[in-house]
């Protein structure tokens, strides 16, 4: 099919959507269709103390995301991305329910926790594919039960890897950020910036 713009982005993410746009990219929107639950994670193995295995992760699917929608537009350089969270080694995406978004969150205002985002960013008719991740350090506040039940009932949890996010509540949970805002918010500008000046972009 032929491309409606140079750059596609294949995600339906509201936030990664505005980051692109206020960067001065344009752009349009192809949400792939791929099924996540097709990639297991590996939770705790030897070497996710330090993010490593939930990179690698979170660039597959970055990368299987792309590749999905590229191979409908050859033509386009199409990017992907996705984004976990790895809190002690255990890698935690998007929580499926209200019980479920309530133990995520509890376990990782327990202690520090690592937000990992992989960016694809692919090309079929020439062959391109590149892939990297960034990993920002999250020291988060202490929740009482009632911000915690506040926050579960808001609903923002919905759809958001650590059922939590920065710029829509989350702010006041979070003390301190080593590392990209944007990698947190779902798109880490920083990183994507240097991968499509490759392009020229």
């Amino acid at each position: 099919m032929r491309c409606p713009v140079s750059i596609i982005l294949a995600s339906a993410s509201p936030r990664r959507k505005q980051l692109l746009a206020e960067a001065g990219y344009e752009f349009t929107v192809v949400p792939p269709e791929i099924d996540e639950s097709a990639f297991p994670a590996t939770a705790r193995s030897a070497v996710t103390s330090e993010g490593t295995e939930a990179c690698k992760y979170a660039e597959r699917l970055a990368l299987a995301k792309a590749r999905d929608v590229a191979g409908e537009f050859p033509d386009c350089l199409v990017i992907g991305a996705d984004t976990v969270v790895d809190f002690q080694g255990e890698i935690i995406g998007k929580a499926a329910n209200e019980k479920e978004a309530e133990v995520i969150v509890r376990k990782l205002f327990s202690g520090p926790h690592k937000v990992i985002t992989g960016v694809a960013i692919v090309r079929m008719a020439d062959g391109v594919e590149i892939v990297e991740s960034e990993t920002t350090t999250i020291y988060p506040n202490v929740l009482t039960d009632k911000q915690i039940a506040e926050h579960i009932k808001g609903g923002t949890w919905r759809d958001k890897a650590g059922a939590y996010a920065i710029k829509e509540g989350g702010d006041a949970f979070i003390e301190q950020i080593e590392g990209s805002l944007t990698n947190v918010m779902g798109l880490p500008m920083e990183l994507l910036g240097r991968m499509m000046g490759r392009f020229g972009r």
